[in-house]
């Protein structure tokens, strides 16, 4: 004997699947999902053998599919039809998938370096070894060019989850030692994947002189002097680029709490 399936209210089903009774109500409505059983006393009821189907049209609502969509689609459901949904949701999934994976990685190196920066103290020297890390690159300086526009520019070319991981700025060794503090060779920031696409320069792996400080903008020209005057007394042979880069903005509320990293490349003796 064939066992009765299990009738539910419309409270019951939402309970069920943890939706709002309103949603049932407006799909009723459009005729996108409806109860299966209307009893003698004019109530209607779902049969719990409609759960799966209703799951279906919530996994096709939560892949961004339009309720007209998924009309369409009911309406002359087919194998093709399924897959051309899926291979194109697949590929939203893994562009969402890589934001998220993007995301994490800009959290993760903003924890490292307020970590970091908590043990600093006003102004330090030292040298480190350093990975190599490849930089996307814009030619840019401070006197030119708007803000705003420069913004709306590198957002178009970087992507804003890269702005997000923070932006620098590098300088020739040459102007550094001539003291041209300000003439800046361009702009950066570490790029988050290796797929190909605007200018990118490889910040090698090595050891660097790298300088600290915590202070205004203006008072950087001290800390590059005092790192000449370091490279000299320890016979250090630098090489390449400075590179400018901000540890601790969005969690201060006091411009003197700013800390910079400066980096440069010390030449290896062969």
């Amino acid at each position: 004997m064939r066992k009765e399936i299990k009738r539910l209210t419309t409270a019951q089903f939402a309970r069920l699947h943890e939706v709002n009774k309103r949603t049932l109500h407006y799909y009723d409505e459009i005729g996108l999902f409806r109860p299966l059983t209307k009893a003698e006393n004019g109530y209607r009821y779902y049969d719990v053998s409609q759960s799966i189907e209703f799951e279906y049209i919530r996994m096709l609502k939560e892949l961004n599919m339009s309720i007209g969509e998924i009309e369409t689609y009911r309406k002359d459901p087919t194998p093709a039809a399924f897959l051309k949904i899926v291979n194109e949701k697949e590929k939203e999934i893994d562009r969402q998938i890589q934001r998220l994976k993007d995301i994490k990685a800009v959290i993760q190196s903003k924890k490292e370096r307020i970590a970091f920066c908590e043990a600093l103290r006003e102004r330090e020297i030292r040298i480190e070894e350093c990975r190599s890390e490849r930089l996307l690159v814009y030619p840019y300086h401070v006197s030119e060019d708007d803000i705003a526009q420069l913004f709306y520019h590198l957002k178009e070319i970087w992507g804003i989850e890269q702005i997000r991981m923070g932006m620098g700025s590098f300088i020739s060794l040459d102007r550094v030692y001539e003291g041209q503090f300000d003439r800046y060779e361009g702009i950066y920031t570490v790029a988050l994947s290796d797929k190909p696409g605007s200018d990118h320069l490889l910040r090698p792996k090595g050891t660097y002189l790298c300088g600290y400080q915590k202070g205004t903008w203006d008072q950087l020209p001290i800390l590059y002097q005092q790192m000449l005057e370091y490279a000299a007394e320890k016979q250090l042979q630098l090489t390449g680029y400075a590179y400018e880069v901000g540890l601790n903005d969005f969690v201060i509320s006091d411009e003197a709490d700013y800390i910079t990293k400066i980096m440069i490349r010390i030449q290896e003796n062969i």
